[in-house]
């Protein structure tokens, strides 16, 4: 049974730095490794959008990352495989950023699937960003 517990949401103000992490834990069988990992979030009344996703490194684009076009620039995502833990640096965060946003996890998804929620079976419980002045 994977496990992903995301932290760091909260309430910030417009261009105030804000990171979430989300560690991954329960599936001793499987490294981190052998997952490709994302973001998603979800505005109130709006689907479930990718922000940033990776490929596992064990697929053959080796943790190839993707990041939303309209977030390029802006956030930033990485892995810390001593700690499983995937991060999302939010810089320069806009009321228009404010969501839910969901840590997902499943095991070496094809690289034209890394951005589509649906292919995703393990989530986190999500955690609140509020960007308002």
């Amino acid at each position: 049974q994977v496990v992903l517990m995301e932290s760091g949401g909260g309430s910030v103000q417009p261009g105030e730095f804000l990171r979430l992490s989300c560690v991954l834990s329960g599936n001793s069988a499987a490294s981190f490794s052998s997952y490709s990992m994302g973001w998603f979030r979800q505005a109130t009344g709006e689907g479930r959008e990718a922000v940033a996703v990776f490929e596992a490194e064990h697929n053959k684009g080796h943790g190839t990352p993707y990041s939303a076009n309209s977030e390029k620039g802006r956030f930033t995502a990485g892995k810390d495989h001593a700690k499983n833990t995937l991060y999302l640096n939010m810089n320069n965060p806009q009321p228009e950023d404010t969501a839910m946003y969901y840590c997902a996890a499943e095991p070496r998804l094809p690289w034209w699937h890394i951005q589509h929620a649906s292919k995703y079976n393990y989530w986190g419980q999500g955690t609140q960003v509020t960007v308002s002045s």
